[in-house]
């Protein structure tokens, strides 16, 4: 039996052995493509490639690309665990030509892989080609040898790619695996083809055609290939099983999963769906994590959270008494860490994180359990309400699919439309999720070329008008006052990325002049947004374009500290840390690191000392360029979010700091003159927020705080430098005076506590206490209520006091009483005279009110209700 850690690597090597390049999975979040909420196919990493937006030094490529499909119109998050081959992650195998080979070599490789690499029988491979597609087909037919009967021809639907409406498109050629005549199913392009027998394990797409806005389909100049087949289904094959979830990984993840829910022996036919979930959502999740999505409440988070929570949910059906999800990364990493590093490196991170959301997670699970179960119970048919759905999402946390999971298991149904009535606000939420839309700016077709940006070595350049653009859309002038978008064929402005703002500054022609007041960049297009201060700006007019220089110096600045801080939070805390996002602007900067605590005062003054030695060391900044491989190779660590090519631009400062970094820098440390760390706080849960400044700014703060100071010790009249024991002896003695007025509001309560068990009235076995005490605070009236409760045997006891304009009550009920006249519905029905509510235990209970002119009728109506109750 061959294992998937064999079948991926034989694949990778084979192409490599045929002139491929091999190119290391990307992430699952995909870098500056904001059509995406993950990487969910092989070819994501190389879209502009194909679009010829990205051009690379290789021709051939051959990747493992992980992938996940559980958000937005790619979503199979429903279906795992049901069926035999859907998943939230997958690794999907590919090889790509970009305008090197075609057709022939491309069938030619994939069927020598197969049949000479893997060994399968070639009369176990079925094959179909696009109906209109006579070249494939002839290949296939006359070169490879297929029979006629194992072809199929396939409409448009199936077997034709196309990236848009318009672009690059083409027809396709799919691999089926015959998995024999014991599993139902019939052959592709039959009625019987949605059956396990016939499984696709390969798909050729053939980007032949540029399909033009009329629906008329030019020829490529350079044809290319795309190739997608999913590791799963292969290895499958090769393990001589048709489910996925049969093959050695699974296997592994799943008996792992079996341990650690305490299922002894051979698991039952109806756990084995739940183990499924288990061992498919600890591989989403693990890598989620490892790529920088933490869970949240909205976006990527939220779909890992929604993934999670799955997945824990399966685990306590399967009988889970705790945390058990956080125990199969070190399965996962044993099974997967060699093939990707990243997440040796991470497991220990993932692992902490997981049990984090576990122990959030439990916290709730066993209560919106049971609500969901006393709301089945008293359904009366097969519809679990909207209100009950909304109740479980918005008050115990429960994704409304984990809702649908149970709903499925129990063949019920959810109200959907009575859920959508309830939960707008947080339904937008969620939809943002999947909504990822291009910018509405990209007319960038109307734009044309890629901006040449000159701004790393001039902040003034000469450069031409290309084209105008306002609200989006393309015009042939703007007049004075208004505002718009101009695209220069060339600039020195910086476009905002990698958490850097855009520059700001000047662009002036003999016509106009312009104020630029952000840039933007997209597909390579920099977009310098901005007004119109005087004349008519028009395409085609030559300008100059000036950088506002102090505002760019400051923003260098300000960014150099980020690769300082991420350096100095690494060596204090640990290897674990790693940049989240970040904010480089010219007055502050902020950046976002992966870690579990606050960090400590004292860290932090660690941090800080260790940048501004950097400092004052004076190092000076080298940048240039690597290939991707030799830069990380070096020790270069790659800042989140952003996208690199094959080669990259490096940027270190001395042995201390090596990033990854298309941003501008301060020429050597020296210049930030120094860093003041302002804030630290957590932002979600795993990631921590450092906000800081440097140079003239960080010189305003420091004076900013002595002024402070020097305001504050004026006040207390000492001098700055004794403030400190000035408020130490202030809060001493404040600390004193609240345990003397505690003391003494005792003593009060006691003593009216003594004089009002003297006023009790008795109506049955009980003696009822009403007074109203206005000036006595909640602790006097709680006091108060014990000491009557000791005293009087079936005490039940109201006050209120009003202040302010505004009502305080308490009730107490002595435990022999409170079973018909419990403390919290006693205080209801006082608080709902004076304008308010409240709630407690049925012994103790308290409310407020703002109608403190309804408090005296509301008190003398307590013995009335009493009586009732009594009765």
């Amino acid at each position: 039996m061959m294992s998937t850690n064999a079948v991926r690597a034989r694949f990778i090597d084979y192409f490599k052995a045929n002139a491929h390049r091999f190119v290391a999975s990307s992430s699952l979040v995909p870098a500056a493509d904001p059509t995406l909420l993950f990487t969910n196919a092989g070819m994501v990493p190389f879209k502009d490639v194909f679009l010829g937006r990205d051009p690379r030094d290789y021709s051939r490529a051959v990747s493992a690309q992980r992938c996940v499909r559980a958000g937005g119109k790619h979503n199979d998050l429903e279906n795992v665990g049901y069926t035999a081959r859907h998943h939230t992650f997958f690794e999907m195998l590919g090889n790509f030509s970009f305008g090197d080979y075609f057709k022939r070599e491309a069938i030619n490789f994939a069927w020598g892989f197969l049949t000479e690499e893997l060994g399968l029988s070639k009369d176990k491979l079925w094959v179909t080609v696009y109906e209109e597609d006579a070249e494939a087909e002839a290949i296939w037919k006359d070169e490879i040898g297929i029979p006629e009967e194992r072809l199929a021809r396939i409409g448009a639907k199936d077997n034709f790619w196309q990236m848009g409406d318009t672009g690059p498109c083409g027809p396709c050629s799919e691999i089926f695996y015959d998995h024999g005549a014991h599993i139902w199913g019939g052959p592709p392009g039959t009625p019987e083809e949605d059956g396990d027998r016939f499984v696709e394990i390969w798909n050729l797409v053939f980007m032949q055609y540029d399909r033009q806005p009329d629906g008329e389909m030019v020829d490529l100049p350079k044809p290319s290939i795309d190739t997608g087949m999913g590791l799963e289904r292969i290895a499958a094959v090769m393990q001589g099983t048709h489910d996925n979830y049969g093959i050695d990984v699974f296997q592994t993840l799943m008996a792992a999963a079996a341990r650690a829910v305490g299922i002894t022996g051979t698991p039952a036919e109806a756990q084995l769906p739940s183990l499924k979930v288990v061992a498919d959502h600890i591989r989403a999740t693990a890598f989620l994590i490892a790529d920088g999505v933490m869970p949240s409440n909205e976006g990527r988070g939220y779909v890992l959270r929604r993934i999670m929570r799955r997945a824990i949910r399966h685990g306590y059906k399967l009988g889970a008494q705790g945390a058990f999800f956080h125990e199969l990364v070190a399965p996962l990493n044993e099974l997967m860490g060699e093939a990707y590093p990243e997440l040796a490196e991470a497991y220990p991170q993932i692992e902490r994180v997981v049990a984090q959301e576990e122990q959030r997670f439990s916290e709730t699970l066993t209560a919106g359990m049971k609500i969901l179960e006393d709301a089945i119970a008293a359904m009366s048919g097969t519809e679990i309400p909207g209100e009950t759905v909304f109740k479980l999402y918005d008050t115990y946390g429960f994704p409304v699919d984990l809702t649908n999971d149970v709903a499925r298991e129990r063949e019920l149904t959810i109200d959907d439309a009575g859920f959508e009535r309830e939960m707008t606000a947080q339904r937008e939420r969620a939809r943002a999720a999947s909504q990822f839309g291009a910018d509405y700016h990209a007319r960038l077709d109307d734009v044309g070329k890629a901006t040449d940006f000159v701004g790393y070595d001039q902040i003034h350049a000469a450069a031409r008008v290309v084209s105008l653009l306002v609200e989006g859309q393309p015009v042939d002038a703007i007049e004075a006052g208004a505002a718009g978008v101009l695209v220069l064929d060339t600039t020195p402005f910086y476009g905002e990325s990698g958490g850097q703002v855009g520059d700001t500054g000047q662009i002036a022609g003999d016509e106009f002049t312009f104020t630029v007041t952000d840039t933007q960049k997209q597909s390579g297009v920099f977009l310098h947004f901005g007004h119109v201060d005087s004349g008519t700006a028009t395409a085609g007019v030559a300008v100059n374009a000036e950088v506002d220089i102090a505002r760019r110096h400051d923003i260098e600045l300000n960014h150099t500290a980020t690769h300082l801080l991420h350096a100095a939070l690494r060596e204090t805390l640990g290897s674990h840390v790693r940049q989240k996002g970040s904010m480089v602007a010219p007055d502050r900067l902020r950046f976002d690191f992966s870690h579990f605590e606050a960090v400590t005062p004292e860290q932090l003054a660690t941090i800080e000392a260790q940048v501004n030695d950097k400092i004052r060391a004076n190092i000076e900044g080298q940048i240039y360029e690597r290939s991707y491989d030799g830069a990380v190779a070096e020790g270069a660590m790659a800042f989140f979010g952003e996208k690199y090519g094959s080669t990259v631009r490096v940027v270190r400062f001395g042995d201390y700091s090596v990033e990854l970094c298309g941003g501008t820098h301060a020429p050597a440390t020296g210049a930030l003159g120094f860093v003041k760390i302002t804030d630290e706080r957590g932002v979600s849960a795993g990631n921590r927020r450092l906000e800081a400044v440097t140079g003239s700014h960080a010189l305003a703060y420091i004076q900013e705080v002595i002024d402070r100071q020097t305001r504050l010790a004026a006040r207390f009249k000492t001098a700055p430098v004794e403030i400190e024991d000035k408020l130490d002896r202030l809060f001493e003695r404040v600390s004193g005076l609240e345990k003397q007025l505690e003391a003494a509001n005792q003593k009060l309560a006691a003593s009216q506590g003594a004089d009002l068990a003297s006023e009790a009235q008795a109506i049955g076995d009980a003696h009822l206490v009403v007074r109203r005490m206005d000036g006595a605070d909640r602790k006097t009236l709680r006091d108060t209520v014990d000491a009557l409760k000791n005293k009087l045997d079936g005490a039940i006891v109201v006050l209120g006091a009003a202040e302010d304009g505004k009502v305080a009550l308490i009730a107490g009920v002595a435990k022999s009483v409170s079973d018909k006249t419990p403390a919290g519905e006693l205080v209801n029905h006082v608080a709902s005279q004076v304008g308010g509510k409240g709630g407690g235990r049925p012994d103790m209970a308290q409310a407020g009110g703002s109608q403190p002119e309804n408090l005296d009728a509301a008190l003398e109506s307590v013995a009335a209700w009493v009586s009732e109750r009594l009765a």
